[in-house]
């Protein structure tokens, strides 16, 4: 589902050369939880980028799906985003004049969907928030407003979804039921979901833990046991890991 060859990040600082990404290979298999760890600097947020065909590597190919993204020309390369990659951030990104509702439906009116708005209320259902479809996200908390963003994610049914530092701006309690959200809804629809954290307790409940360290990868773990069901009390509790690579 998601593969990177030999990629690399460089970039010019004045007059000197700044590797953010030494070359790596990575695969993410389809429908798999991949948690990406690593201190600040160590190039968690520039790999995500790459995934998603925001930013291009500096040599290297990515592949998702079977598509060679960069290779893809600048509108090919939107459109595919737009059809196969779901995305959630930090600090939401939420539009602030158009309730949570529109927020949801916008992606999937851009793409001409004409059932836009029944899924989109759909989509608030299975987030808990139908309820709150009418609201503008200054009238939410900030637990509602991520919650609305997740919605919003899955509203083309990506393949892929990217999600970096989810639960960032969250307090704990809200933190974990967002974790826990995301978990369900990668399991209920299989959809490969690929988080940059800071948190090792919540990284531990993934499928896989990839650290990054100065640009390099320094540990990769699968979890080869696991609970098919959500601990009710948060996170799942860690589970035994092989580690590769």
């Amino acid at each position: 589902m998601i593969e990177l060859r030999n990629v690399s990040k460089t970039v010019t600082s004045g007059s000197e050369s700044l590797t953010i990404l030494h070359p790596l290979d990575l695969t993410i298999a389809k429908g798999q939880f991949a948690a990406i760890l690593g201190p600040s600097g160590s190039g968690k947020s520039t790999l995500l980028g790459l995934i998603a065909g925001l930013d291009s590597p500096s040599a290297g190919d990515v592949v998702l799906d079977g598509t060679v993204v960069t290779r893809l020309g600048e509108d090919a390369l939107a459109a595919f985003r737009g059809r196969t990659i779901g995305f959630v951030f930090q600090s939401f990104h939420l539009i602030p004049s158009a309730t949570a509702l529109e927020n949801v439906r916008i992606p999937m009116e851009i793409l001409g969907r004409r059932d836009a708005r029944r899924r989109a209320e759909a989509l608030l259902e299975s987030v808990g928030l139908d309820k709150r479809g009418h609201h503008y996200p200054k009238q939410l908390s900030g637990g509602e407003q991520q919650r609305v963003a997740i919605a919003r994610a899955f509203a083309n049914e990506p393949a892929i979804l990217l999600a970096d530092e989810p639960t960032g701006n969250l307090d704990q309690a809200n933190g974990e039921r967002i974790f826990e959200l995301l978990l369900r809804l990668n399991r209920d629809t299989g959809t490969t979901l690929v988080m940059v954290t800071h948190n090792e307790e919540l990284a531990r409940a993934a499928d896989r833990e990839v650290v990054l360290r100065d640009g390099r990868v320094v540990r990769d773990t699968v979890h080869v046991a696991r609970d098919a069901t959500p601990h009710p009390n948060g996170p799942t509790p860690p589970p035994m890991a092989r580690a590769i690579g």
